[in-house]
């Protein structure tokens, strides 16, 4: 799994608790390069001190909901690179009043709006890193069970990361003549910025730890060692996988 020499771009790192920083931390310790970004000036203080610590050269912003910044990231990796290896999506965004509604009372634009951010970000990612990926690579983002089954209070995310895994598949069909291939991490549940936004998450936290195999939650480190897998060229026979990382939640039913 040694990623010396391979050189990825990580995007959607908040703070320590991030499952992109479990990924980004994982991957650097088996010798890869890491470029992050962080979202605003806010988010800045917390993210570049991990970013430092990862060795990182390149830190820069990335809001992608910002005309030409997500552009900028790309322009910048290739003129200081010249390359990528590896690319991780770890993004996702739902209006607060649209994500505790019910589905069928979602706001078209919050359900445009979380659909730009949380999927087709993801896309225009693997359109602007196919270039740079001449040599072959891996693109991964992140999704979650409640893709497949409902899970109670998931919500809008849950037709969201529906089309985000679709969109998995469909571009692993189509980037895979050039070698590029492309995979949705699953994690179970765990606490993360993000996941904090969803209604009585630490209730479905305990939940899950009561009836998982071995009573544990999926932690960032274990997602990360996937992660670093599916990069590294050990995993070259596999693309399109949905890689359940989630200590069996997602066979319980």
């Amino acid at each position: 799994m040694s990623l010396a020499g391979k050189r990825g771009l990580v995007v959607g790192i908040a703070n320590e608790h991030s499952i992109a920083f479990g990924c980004a931390r994982a991957m650097r310790k088996d010798g890869a390069e890491i470029a992050v970004t962080y979202l605003n000036a806010k988010a800045e203080p917390f993210v570049r001190p991990l970013a430092e610590a990862l060795g990182s050269p390149i830190i820069v912003p990335c809001d992608v909901r910002e005309p030409g910044q997500l552009e900028a990231v790309f322009a910048r990796i290739e003129k200081d690179w010249g390359k990528l290896d590896f690319l991780l999506h770890s993004i996702a965004f739902a209006p607060r009043d649209d994500l505790h509604a019910r589905v069928v009372d979602c706001t078209q634009a919050g359900f445009a709006l979380a659909m730009d951010v949380s999927c087709h970000s993801f896309i225009r990612m693997a359109r602007l890193a196919e270039p740079l990926m001449s040599g072959g690579g891996c693109l991964l983002t992140v999704t979650f069970y409640g893709a497949e089954k409902v899970v109670e209070d998931y919500n809008l995310m849950g037709p969201v990361k529906a089309a985000l895994e679709s969109s998995v598949r469909y571009m692993a069909a189509e980037l895979g003549k050039k070698n590029i291939r492309v995979h949705a991490l699953s994690p179970g549940p765990l606490m993360t910025r993000a996941a904090s936004g969803i209604d009585r998450f630490d209730e479905l936290l305990e939940h899950t730890r009561e009836r998982l195999p071995e009573h544990q939650l999926v932690s960032i480190e274990d997602i990360g060692n996937v992660a670093t897998f599916l990069v590294s060229d050990g995993a070259q026979g596999m693309t399109g996988n949905i890689a359940y990382v989630d200590r069996g939640y997602h066979i319980l039913g």
